[in-house]
């Protein structure tokens, strides 16, 4: 990596390095203090040993720094706005009117996804939550994970505007870099785009074991964002002495000015002067408003298709932070076209507690993008088999020696719904666990529960009681007076596994809410639905989630496809497994359940015929029991890594079912 100065014109200069400010016509001599700031800071990078950099003088006194990185003359992750806007000015420059755009990528998302298409690229980009927003630099280039809770729409903003002779842009950005006309409507001197919103939170009920070391990109930006603050300290005192430079003209024809003279105020200088200043010293703080727990962000989506986005799917964004641990004054605050098109939603939303991405690439992230490592490189049937024999001797361990509940909880982890046929969901496998009290479920369950929790990436435990019931928010609903939706219990990801808790909960009465939230735990059984409550009107929104339920009987407020007594024979405690066998397990449940699966003629006969003959033995069967069969037909070839079913692992799937009835007696 070479850190070079090049000479650059006028339109050039504030590609990203530092924040853009704009305060009065322009401070020739704070702008050569913050060019002279940006080569003093150059300088101790290369002291530090931070950087391979080396300095060069500059040619002329108009100049700015990029980096190159393998050709490229700006560093995409350090400054991914100055890229951005480089090939903007590239693409003007070749002749191109951006209203010919239309908000649409003219390059500049190519060259990102060129460059991240390079693991050890990728890997350098910071991952962002809440034990890293405070050490990840703004307008520097982020990966959030997180899942779609919301979506707030779309929003218009000033994608690219004249400044002066020169046409530049707002895209991947909040603010703009120079001084814009009054005027929000459009013109000949700006193009009006359109970006939509999401709303991402962390994954519910993502396990720890899932998250990813970020130890060495903490011990990467430590030290430069103490260095940082140090230098932003200085800028900052400069621009309020320059607060003083504005003039009252151009604050009388301002939108606040209007704003406070339509409010009674008659002195909108010192108004407008007072609020910049105490708006700066009460934002000094900002970043302690985060949730230490989790972290949601706005994510600002463009040049994407709407069906690529669906609510409640997990994704990685790649984009550009525009949140700031220690928010600036800058003019741009007031920026007179950014607040004309500001949503009132947004309100809700304030940046010092949900930060800003301007996504540049995205990917829908699966189970498999969750595991550290894959120890099996392909699902092999012999080693699959291995796999699979430690998988269940452990979850024979854990559940007291019962054989048969851990075969039957094997087969539950492996389900996942793979078609609809009208309300038929074909391929789930929910499971309940009976005989199980407070006392018993305190060490059975808690086993299971954590066992769960170590191999699936996300996992929850409801306890349920009467009292939770009658009050509990299981359902999502729309909230019309901040235009937000307000997450449910059962808002959760597809893939996820819900373990619900029944030995608590005593006899008595629903109230309205409690009758409402059994129906759509019943629902979610029953057809892999939530509804979503819209307040004028109540939407289904299909799911994939597993449902294991801990009961002394059989639960009749969440009836099971599959019900079993719970049998252990031992309490006693049941060796650690290491690390590597551990990875195995979980490659193992998030593999073998994506297999194809098929039924040959000859074997469709014979399954056939065992059906025909089970029903006339036993009329009360029904087409309940044959789907669940042959569901767990398919289940038992997966789990050893076949995709045709056999006649071998049809015979085990009818000797569980018959040891199952016999535990039923």
């Amino acid at each position: 990596m070479r850190l070079t100065t090049l000479p650059l014109s006028p339109s050039q200069h504030g590609n990203g390095f530092l924040p853009s400010r704009h305060v009065g016509g322009g401070n020739r001599s704070s702008a050569r203090d913050a060019e002279l700031l940006v080569l003093e800071e150059a300088k101790e990078q290369v002291g530090s040993g931070r950087s391979q950099a080396r300095v060069e003088k500059p040619a002329t006194t108009d100049w700015d720094w990029v980096v190159e990185m393998g050709g490229p003359e700006y560093d995409c992750l350090a400054n991914p706005l100055g890229a951005v806007r480089l090939t903007f000015e590239k693409v003007i420059a070749s002749g191109s009117h951006p209203s010919a755009f239309d908000g649409k990528d003219w390059g500049a998302l190519d060259l990102f996804r060129h460059l991240l298409a390079e693991r050890s690229t990728l890997s350098q980009v910071p991952i962002l939550d809440s034990s890293t927003i405070r050490l990840v630099q703004p307008h520097t280039l982020v990966r959030y994970r997180g899942m779609i809770q919301d979506m707030l729409g779309n929003e218009l903003y000033v994608g690219a505007y004249k400044h002066g002779s020169s046409w530049r842009t707002n895209k991947f950005a909040d603010v703009s870099q120079y001084p814009m006309c009054s005027s929000p409507s459009p013109s000949s001197d700006t193009c009006i785009w359109e970006r939509r919103l999401l709303y991402c939170v962390p994954v519910p009920g993502q396990n720890s074991w899932t998250q990813p070391s970020y130890q060495p990109m903490l011990n990467r930006n430590v030290g430069s964002s103490s260095q940082s603050r140090e230098k932003r300290q200085r800028i900052d005192d400069q621009d309020i002495q320059d607060m003083d430079m504005i003039t009252d003209d151009e604050l009388k024809t301002s939108p606040l000015a209007k704003k406070m003279r339509e409010d009674g105020n008659c002195s909108p200088s010192s108004g407008f002067r007072a609020s910049m200043t105490e708006g700066y010293f009460s934002s000094m703080n900002t970043y302690q408003d985060v949730d230490n727990e989790s972290l949601p962000c706005l994510v600002k989506i463009y040049d994407s298709p709407e069906s690529e986005l669906k609510l409640n799917d997990i994704f990685e964004f790649i984009g550009v932070l525009t949140f700031d641990s220690e928010p600036e004054a800058e003019m741009s605050d007031y920026d007179e076209i950014s607040n004309s098109f500001s949503d009132d939603a947004l309100i809700h939303l304030p940046p010092n507690k949900v930060p800003r991405l301007h996504c540049l690439v995205h990917r829908k992230l699966a189970v498999h993008d969750f595991l550290q490592s894959s120890p099996i490189p392909e699902p092999k049937p012999h080693m699959v088999k291995e796999v699979r024999g430690s998988l269940l001797r452990h979850l024979t361990a854990v559940l007291g020696n019962d054989g048969i509940a851990a075969h039957f909880v094997l087969l539950h982890l492996l389900s996942r719904v793979h078609s609809r046929v009208d309300n038929v969901v074909v391929g789930k496998l929910s499971l309940n666990l009976t005989g199980l009290s407070k006392e018993s479920v305190s060490v059975f369950g808690t086993r299971l529960s954590n066992f769960v929790a170590s191999l699936l990436p996300f996992s929850r435990c409801l306890p349920i009681t009467l009292e939770y019931l009658n009050a509990a928010s299981l359902a999502p609903k729309k909230d019309y007076q901040i235009n937000r939706l307000t997450p449910g219990v059962l808002q959760m990801p597809e893939g996820s596994h819900l373990i619900i808790d029944e030995t608590q909960l005593k006899a008595g009465l629903l109230n309205a809410v409690g009758v409402e939230n059994a129906r759509l735990l019943k629902s979610l059984m029953d057809f892999q639905k939530v509804e979503y409550d819209f307040q004028y009107y109540k939407m289904d929104m299909t799911t994939d989630i597993q449902l294991l339920i801990f009961s002394d009987g059989k639960s009749n407020i969440i009836p099971a496809d599959v019900v079993i007594p719970f049998q252990p024979s031992s309490a006693d405690s049941y060796e650690k497994v290491d690390a590597t066998t551990q990875e195995a397990w979980r490659w193992y449940l998030a593999t073998v359940r994506t297999l194809p699966h098929s039924i040959e003629s000859d074997m469709q006969k014979v399954v056939e015929d065992d059906l025909v003959a089970a029903r006339q033995a036993d009329r009360s069967l029904g087409s309940g029991d044959f789907s669940r069969w042959l569901t767990m037909g398919r289940l038992m070839c997966s789990s050893f890594g076949e995709t045709h079913l056999s006649m071998e692992h049809w015979q085990m799937v009818k000797e569980l079912e018959r040891l199952r009835r016999e535990r039923l007696k």
